[in-house]
């Protein structure tokens, strides 16, 4: 299948910003590139069509940090050309015994005993566990599982991965041993590379994946944990649908807050889940909040 890349190059200083900023606004099929030593920096989308191409950068470059350093090319890739690009910007990572890992480094990626590991291909959607949103909440998502123990989790009350992404967060709640996960996102091609994702680890009779939206997609549940990696501004909007979600005595775990926002998402879920514990932490210019039910 054929591609249409678009790419502008941008002011190496405003590199970090700008992939806060897409990530913050979840806008997906665009990547932000650095080379450190020559000091240059590229935005760059991948689309199905020129004119689409053409469209998205209108959309998006008004929102940059700052003005693109000349008009962006578009050019046809192979779906291979684009794939084997983004494996150089996805490393293997880990936290305690678990690890995330690119599913082409299967054949010589060597697991330590005891550990177990997630083989991921994220393809264009989002979620490789290398930008700190994605990374709070999985360790957070392990955290709850040492509380409980390995064995005391089975049948235990459903996981909800709202905004699955590549699926990441519902797929290690699987790998950690919940057998009623459920993610959903309003992106069709998540949620086909979360599903690609699961088969690829041998999960798919653990966990679903759907499209959704969080109405539909959280819309009568009673999970024991929710987990929501999505921009403040919508969290915020919808602090009670997402509260209205978690069983008594069950775990609301949110990401993808700006740390200067994180008072405001706070204050969203005092007003509508009043008596809920709550915590927070911040890993560089991201924070995560953390809220449990009373019983």
């Amino acid at each position: 299948m054929s591609l249409f890349e678009i790419k502008a190059e941008i002011p190496a200083a405003s590199a970090e910003a700008a992939e806060d900023l897409l990530l913050e606004l979840g806008v997906l099929n665009w990547s932000i590139f650095e080379d450190a030593i020559a000091r240059r920096a590229w935005i760059t989308g991948i689309f199905s069509a020129e004119g689409e191409a053409r469209a998205r950068w209108r959309d998006v470059q008004p929102l940059l940090p700052a003005a693109p350093l000349g008009e962006p090319s578009v050019r046809p890739i192979a779906d291979r050309d684009w794939r084997d690009s983004y494996k150089a910007h996805f490393k293997p990572w880990q936290h305690g015994r678990l690890h995330w890992v690119p599913v082409w480094e299967r054949g010589k990626f060597e697991l330590p005993a005891g550990h177990a590991v997630l083989w991921l291909d994220p393809g264009l959607a989002f979620g490789t566990g290398n930008h700190e949103t994605t990374r709070l909440c999985v360790e957070r998502l392990v955290e709850v599982e040492s509380r409980v123990g390995g064995a005391g989790i089975k049948g235990a009350s459903r996981v909800i991965d709202a905004g699955c992404g590549s699926g990441i967060l519902a797929l290690s709640a699987a790998l950690l041993g919940y057998d009623n996960v459920m993610g959903f996102d309003i992106d069709p091609e998540s949620v086909r590379v979360s599903r690609e994702n699961a088969e690829i680890n041998g999960l798919a009779d653990r966990l679903s994946f759907r499209v959704a939206d969080l109405n539909s997609g959280l819309g009568g549940s009673a999970a024991g944990i929710v987990l929501a990696n999505i921009q403040a501004d919508i969290l915020i909007r919808n602090a009670g649908i997402l509260a209205s979600a978690v069983a008594p005595g069950g775990t609301l775990i949110l990401s993808g807050i700006l740390a200067v926002e994180c008072g405001a998402v706070r204050d969203a879920f005092a007003t509508v889940a009043p008596g809920w514990d709550s915590k927070s932490r911040t890993m560089g210019e991201w924070a995560d909040l953390v809220l449990t039910r009373p019983v």
